[in-house]
């Protein structure tokens, strides 16, 4: 569990983010603050979400992106609650790439 210090440091990364339009700042920003391995997990989980956002099987996702069931069914509890971060990210991506 995150900590009130963490989550003002959190608040502060949000809102710095969310001001940018630079894709490119972003990505070299996450590429210096993330090692390789939670850039992979990031990745991972982004993947993992939009999969199920477009009706993927769990067992499917399982086998292409090599993921735990456990891991999978986190995220798709995720997706089905009300106001789900996860699922309005995914829309307002897809907005901005039609």
């Amino acid at each position: 569990m995150a900590t009130s210090e963490s989550n003002i440091h959190l608040k502060q990364l949000s809102k710095a983010l969310a001001s940018t339009e630079d894709d490119a700042l972003i990505l070299g920003f996450l590429h210096s603050i993330l090692t390789p391995n939670e850039i992979s997990e990031v990745a991972s989980r982004w993947a993992l979400v939009m999969k199920i956002y477009e009706g993927n099987s769990q067992r499917k996702i399982a086998n292409e992106l090599g993921l735990s069931l456990c891991k999978i069914t986190r995220g798709s509890k995720e997706l089905k609650k009300k106001d789900s971060s996860f699922k309005k990210m995914i829309e307002k991506w897809k907005e901005l790439s039609e």
